[in-house]
């Protein structure tokens, strides 16, 4: 045995001998060391695993928290505690877009007026009751005719057989916005007719933050005294209304929510005579009718049926108001009216210089009416939206927040929208820059940490009854189209003209916030591949769909990829980004912050050859959206089971999709409004060949042209014109849409404007089609008495919601050709 041996032995044995003695040495140890050092290791053990615990169900916690956490900046608007101190022009005013004529403040519960009618003596029994806007009341028309979004509006509803006149009027003073006043006039369009007609005027609070108390006289409403937190006290005049028959009659009562006003007034009407000899009712209310429950009365309505014609004011007189000269009703109200209706006049001329450009008195009025239902259905919201992320099992409440903003149609989205504000915008911006600046504000004030917004807000009772319940949770992986940088190019570039400190301030404010927007689209949005983007939100599980909706574009049913997968690629996002990075480098560039990394994206998503290597159809020659694609779809009627007698054949189950062919990656050669995205945001080279045939085809009426506008999607789509489940009609699949149709005309103007090849070209074809569109807009409205959602690209007609001033208002400003 060698050495090397010999000393590993020893030293085997050396160990062998240490561990026994050690072991030997435990085994002394007392009974209850032992004990101690188990429960010690024990402990520590517990210890680890409770702390491990905590942290863990912390971070669920925080993970869960994410989507209700505010984005720690401060905040733009500063009147989110409802200060009344602060914009006193813009505190009271028809701010609820739902009702044919409401008005509130712009305070979180505030107190709320409006008007209800209907027509009595008809047969009808009862007859129908208007309170909100809604497309089932058949009504011949309604719109504000002039409306300047903070001091005054006129607006005309047409019933079948008479029209009423509504007038607004505000007069500044005091701490609460002031005093205003309404006129509301009913006059039969036949002298000859007998006309007979219910009115009701209420007060109302938003639950019970507020006091309200009726004011008799000889047992008749006469006024209502109330008190608010925000709005101070106040006092409603109800004066007699001017006609040759009459009756009047109140309720006092209470109303557990605001949307349910409709429904307590007509479970408080009753039958009465009109006539003496009894032979002709109408409907009369029943006076006090506060259930023992409630705290005291919150609704408060003074009726009054009279043979039309007939005129009713209605006062309002803030408590903090000291110094009034005057009441404002009667020759006040006339002259001060008259002198609101001058300065609009003249302001609209100056600004979109109608008359200028030869358009006729009709057109002007027309142009008016457009813009004034644009203001006068901005509204103010308080509350929260219900959202959920990936996180959540249940959908949360959003921190309660005020939203004002437009709406897009005040019959059905009587609501704020976020892809569509931005379009909004351009118009009101092209009005009143502050009333554009202070809604731009308030929806960026309601972006969480992650820097979402959610698309629709939901805020309030009166806001939720209008939604179906499938569409008011919003989810924080849904993006829209970041519109709102539409119209703050064009702000910022009014801004930098006028170089005044506020607005500086006001960029400064939104810069963090927007910063922090686009760095959610740019990372939540990106796609599989470099320099790509994908609209989240597509469900590739659904089955009855034939192409499955891509709501979070904004362009819902317009055929994408038929098999939603992660590596698609859509061309309209893309764009967005783009643009939205272009915009945002000019706004640094204006505060001196860092502008190189916004002008490197914009720069690399506007790079032609790239766009061209992700996006360009060499087969279709058109860009296109990229994804796991099959044309070879169609729906029918599932089999039914082998166990049904022939009689039971016809079971009841919807159409399903059927792929007739495999899917495969390729691009989407679909050819409408989402190939023209590279177009229609001036990211194409003015020399680029590609332009050419952009324009050759828009002009094609086999694909995009008609005489109306251009359509959404080419005629030689195999998704044309075709229902997108059983039930649902084409929606973005061939009609005109007129935000889409603006967009082109202003990337017409550009390309026309700017040097080119095709600079003539794109010329021709703006003048052919911005004539194609107001011409048809006008008709239709002319026609029909609405503006519409969109537009039939076979006859013109419209179609869809309506009145809808939301984008289709842009119609004025290709009148005015302001892009």
């Amino acid at each position: 045995m060698t050495k090397s041996e010999l000393r590993s032995r020893a030293k085997h044995k050396i160990n062998n001998e240490e561990t026994t003695a050690k072991s030997d040495k435990d085994d002394k140890l007392p009974p209850h060391w032992k004990l101690d050092l188990y429960a010690k290791l024990i402990g520590i053990g517990v210890l680890v695993l409770t702390v491990s615990a905590i942290a863990f169900f912390r971070y669920q916690q925080h993970l869960r928290e994410i989507i209700i956490t505010p984005l720690d900046s401060p905040e733009i608007i500063q009147d989110n505690s409802s200060l009344p101190g602060v914009n006193p022009d813009r505190f009271w005013g028809t701010y609820r877009p739902q009702a044919y004529f409401g008005i509130k403040s712009r305070s979180k519960y505030s107190p709320v007026f409006g008007l209800m009618w209907m027509t009595e003596l008809t047969g009808q029994m009862p007859p129908p009751l208007r309170h909100w806007c809604d497309q089932g009341d058949r009504l011949e028309g309604y719109i504000w005719q002039m409306h300047d979004g903070k001091n005054f509006g006129i607006q005309q509803l047409q019933e079948r057989t008479y029209t009423i006149k509504t007038e607004f009027l505000k007069r500044s003073g005091g701490d609460h916005g002031g005093d205003w006043s309404a006129r509301i006039h009913f006059t039969p369009k036949n002298p000859q007719e007998q006309v007979v007609v219910s009115t009701f005027f209420y007060a109302a609070l938003d639950e019970d933050y507020g006091k309200l108390e009726p004011i008799l006289v000889k047992g008749k409403l006469n006024s209502v005294h109330g008190w608010h937190q925000d709005v101070g006290n106040f006092h409603l005049i109800l004066t007699n209304a001017e006609s040759s028959q009459q009756k009047s009659n109140y309720l006092v009562s209470h109303a557990k929510q605001l949307a349910q006003l409709k429904d307590v007034l007509m479970s408080n009407l009753k039958v009465d005579a009109w006539d003496s000899a009894r032979t002709q009712a109408f409907f009369k209310l029943t006076g006090r009718r506060v259930p023992n429950d409630a705290p005291g009365p919150n609704f408060i309505v003074k009726q009054v049926t009279a043979q039309l014609p007939f005129t009713m004011e209605v006062i309002f007189q803030s408590g903090s108001v000291l110094d009034r000269p005057n009441e404002l009703s009667g020759n006040v109200f006339s002259s001060l009216l008259e002198e609101r209706t001058k300065e609009f006049n003249d302001k609209f001329e100056t600004l979109f210089k109608l008359k200028e450009k030869g358009y006729p008195q009709e057109a002007v009025t027309f142009a008016q009416a457009v813009v004034s239902n644009m203001l006068g259905s901005i509204g103010y919201f308080y509350g929260s939206s219900l959202v959920q992320s990936v996180y959540n099992k249940e959908p949360l409440n959003y921190w309660e927040a005020p939203l004002y903003t437009g709406v897009p149609s005040r019959p059905f989205f009587p609501r704020g929208f976020l892809w569509d504000e931005g379009f909004h915008n351009l118009l009101i911006s092209s009005w009143d820059e502050d009333i554009s600046k202070d809604i731009i504000g308030h929806w960026m004030d309601l972006m969480n940490i992650e820097g979402w917004i959610p698309r629709e807000q939901i805020l309030g009772s009166e806001a939720r009854a209008k939604v179906p319940s499938e569409f008011v949770v919003q989810r924080n992986t849904n993006a829209n189209p970041p519109t709102f940088f539409l119209p703050l190019k064009y702000l910022i570039r009014n801004m930098i003209e006028r170089g005044l400190p506020q607005d500086k301030d006001y960029l400064s404010a939104l810069f963090p916030r927007l910063k922090t927007w686009f760095n959610y689209y740019n990372t939540t949005q990106i796609g599989r591949q470099p320099f790509t983007y994908r609209w989240h939100g597509r469900d590739p599980s659904n089955i009855k769909q034939l192409n499955p909706l891509t709501l979070t574009s904004g362009l819902d049913d317009y055929p994408r990829a038929s098999h939603p997968t992660e590596d698609e690629r859509h061309l309209d996002l893309r764009c967005w980004i783009a643009f939205a990075a272009q915009v945002m480098s000019d706004i640094a560039k204006v505060l001196g912050q860092d502008w190189q990394e916004y002008d490197a994206t914009f720069r690399l998503l506007s790079d032609n050859r790239l766009l061209d290597q992700l996006h360009w159809s060499e087969k279709g020659k058109q860009y296109s959206d990229y994804g796991l694609h099959t044309e070879k779809i169609k729906l029918e009627k599932p089999k039914p089971p082998a166990n049904i007698k022939n009689s039971q054949r016809q079971f009841d189950q919807d159409k399903i999709r059927v792929v007739l062919s495999p899917p495969s990656y390729q691009f989407v050669d679909a050819y409408g409004y989402v190939s023209l995205f590279p177009f229609l945001l001036k990211l194409i080279d003015p020399s680029s060949a590609k332009l050419e045939t952009i324009l050759q085809d828009i002009t094609n009426p086999e694909k995009l042209w008609t005489n109306y506008g251009l359509r959404s999607l080419s005629r030689r789509s195999k998704f044309y014109d075709r229902f997108n489940t059983e039930h649902d009609p084409p929606y973005w699949r061939g009609t005109i849409w007129i935000n889409i149709n603006y967009m082109c005309l202003s990337a017409l103007h550009h390309y026309r404007s700017v040097e080119g090849r095709f600079k003539e070209l794109a010329g021709t074809v703006y003048s052919n089609l911005r004539n194609n569109l107001v011409n048809n807009i006008i008709k239709e409205y002319q026609r029909t008495g609405y503006i519409w959602e969109n537009y039939s690209d076979k006859t013109g007609e419209g179609k869809g919601s309506h009145p809808f001033t939301g984008w289709s208002a842009l119609v004025v400003l290709m009148m005015a050709e302001k892009y």
